[in-house]
């Protein structure tokens, strides 16, 4: 169990000095030196964890996923809303988050796959749409495809301005006019007025959140133990 921990944190002290690093100097002028001084790493234990600098650059690109999913709401579409307030969260406390992000929007990363994080976030998208089309939550006219893009589109650029205007300090506003805004074009009349857009939910969503994955965690330490 130590051995197991101990490797946890050397992979996650990795990601992070390449993240800052990434974030510093770009993707393509980086160097797996510079990320192990950052680290405080051996060479072994980096490659022991990652085959190149893209890999490392890729599980950076992963750190926007989910530790553990979000549970099912009654409307398929507040799923949609609450996947977009707790990566608001996330974007505004976790530098890892951040990074990921960072890197997914660097055009000069030309040697890392980014599509992949991209198409990731659409698919995940794409299935909460289509979900939402056979209970009936959608306008008879969206075409999910193109509304998945449209919405993942639409989210990244509100962050990248609000990072570049107040470092995300109005994010959770932000996003919440953004849903006020998108939800009325896709949710039909009925249910849209049961969708909670607020930025408030934002806080409550991430307490939501910290408690599953300290819960994963313990049953995690409980299996082993075990």
């Amino acid at each position: 169990m130590a051995q197991q921990a101990r490797a946890i944190k050397t992979r996650r002290a990795i990601l992070e000095a390449a993240a800052t690093v990434f974030a510093e100097r770009g993707y393509e002028r980086t160097t797996i030196g510079e990320i192990l001084v950052r680290a405080g790493v051996t060479k072994g234990a980096l490659y022991f964890h990652f085959a190149s600098k893209e890999e490392v650059a890729l599980g950076v690109l992963d750190a926007q996923m989910l530790d553990v999913p979000l549970p099912p709401r009654a409307i398929k579409l507040q799923e949609l809303a609450d996947q977009c307030f707790l990566l608001t969260h996330r974007l505004q406390h976790d530098a890892l988050v951040r990074a990921s992000v960072g890197l997914a929007l660097d055009t000069g990363a030309t040697g890392v796959d980014r599509v992949g994080a991209f198409q990731a976030w659409i698919d995940e998208v794409s299935a909460i749409l289509t979900a939402s089309h056979a209970r009936g939550e959608l306008l008879v006219h969206v075409d999910v495809a193109d509304t998945a893009r449209l919405f993942c589109g639409a989210f990244s650029g509100v962050q990248a301005m609000s990072q570049i205007l107040c470092d995300r300090e109005d994010l959770a506003h932000r996003v919440s006019v953004l849903l006020q805004h998108f939800m009325p074009s896709i949710c039909t009349p009925a249910l849209l007025t049961s969708l909670d857009l607020t930025e408030g939910r934002v806080g409550q969503l991430a307490a939501e959140y910290e408690e599953q994955v300290l819960r994963r965690e313990q049953d995690s330490a409980g299996d082993t133990h075990g």
